[in-house]
C-alpha cells in the first residue's frame, strides 16, 4: 500500500537499541511481528532462548520468573507512542510476539 507507514516497536536499553519488532499481526492481547536484532541483541539472546524452553516445558515457573526478569530489569520496549510500563515478550529468531499494558 502506498503511504502504509509499517508500525514498528523497539527493544532498548537505556540510549542502546537492542532490536526492532515490525508488527505484521494482532490477535488481543497479543501482536505479532519480525524481529530485527542489532549488536546488543547477542547478550540477551540466551535469557530469550532459555525463557521460550521453559515455557514450553510448563514447568518451572520460578526459574521461568527468574530468566525473565533479567530481560526487563535492564531493557525496555518501547511503542510507536512511547515507552510501555509493563511487557510480556517472547523472540525466537526472526520472530516476536508480545503483549503489554501501560
Amino acid at each position: 500500500m502506498e503511504g502504509y507507514v509499517p508500525e514498528v516497536w523497539r527493544l532498548v536499553r537505556g540510549d542502546e537499541l537492542i532490536g526492532e519488532i515490525t508488527i505484521t499481526d494482532r490477535d488481543f492481547p497479543w501482536l505479532y511481528g519480525d524481529f530485527e536484532a542489532q549488536a546488543g541483541f547477542g547478550e540477551f539472546k540466551p535469557l530469550f532462548d532459555r525463557e521460550l524452553e521453559l515455557l514450553s516445558a510448563d514447568e518451572g515457573r520460578e526459574e521461568w520468573e527468574s530468566v525473565y526478569e533479567k530481560v526487563t530489569g535492564p531493557l525496555a520496549l518501547v511503542s510507536p507512542d512511547g515507552p510501555v510500563s509493563h511487557f510480556l515478550l517472547h523472540i525466537d529468531g526472526a520472530e516476536a510476539w508480545f503483549r503489554w499494558a501501560d
